[in-house]
């Protein structure tokens, strides 16, 4: 269990150039050497269907172990509808199965709201904890992290450029990090 930790960081957005993957991708630059961050893409996930949990299509079999392999999770997502997009519900549900084999369960988490929009995304950061206390997902409660003005975050290189955002993400990221030690169990 020594080491940096592997953290799964899950998109919410499927759109290459989407504020929350840039966000996601800033993160995992400033955490370096911190937490061993792997983006793991849900786009090209089947819907799930408990009809195939008997026989899983691989791309959830491969979805599953990459998860299974990590220490902890990182969830960045924009909010639809005031709550979290579709692509990632289904990554939630395909995770938790079949009954008795969620790879969710017991691994640190911290939520991302990343939005256009003024209140940066607070139903879909809400909506999502809901599920993860169901998963048995310890997720970091504060600093709450509801980024809004997206639009305006990033430098041509894809950092954050916003000086004031960056110093509250190095914060969220100082308090997730401790938030894993706490947290952490010997991956299987």
């Amino acid at each position: 269990m020594a080491g940096i930790p592997k953290v799964a960081v899950l998109v919410g957005s499927l759109r290459k150039e989407s504020f929350n993957r840039r966000m996601a991708l800033a993160l995992a630059e400033m955490a370096r050497g911190t937490l061993d961050s792997h983006l793991i893409e849900i786009g090209a996930l089947p819907l799930y269907n408990q009809d195939l949990d008997s026989a899983p299509p691989q791309p959830w079999t491969a979805f599953r172990d990459a998860v299974k392999a990590c220490d902890a999770l990182l969830f960045v997502t924009p909010e639809y509808n005031r709550s979290v997009p579709g692509v990632l519900k289904n990554a939630l549900d395909i995770g938790s199965r079949p009954y008795g084999h969620s790879v969710w369960g017991g691994k640190p988490g911290a939520v991302i709201s990343v939005s256009p929009g003024a209140i940066g995304g607070f139903g879909a950061n809400h909506h999502l904890r809901q599920s993860l206390v169901f998963l048995d997902v310890p997720t970091l409660a504060q600093p709450e992290a509801y980024i809004g003005a997206a639009a305006t975050l990033f430098d041509e290189h894809g950092r954050i450029a916003n000086e004031g955002t960056r110093g509250f993400m190095q914060k969220f990221l100082d308090a997730y990090t401790a938030w894993i030690a706490v947290h952490r169990k010997a991956t299987p």
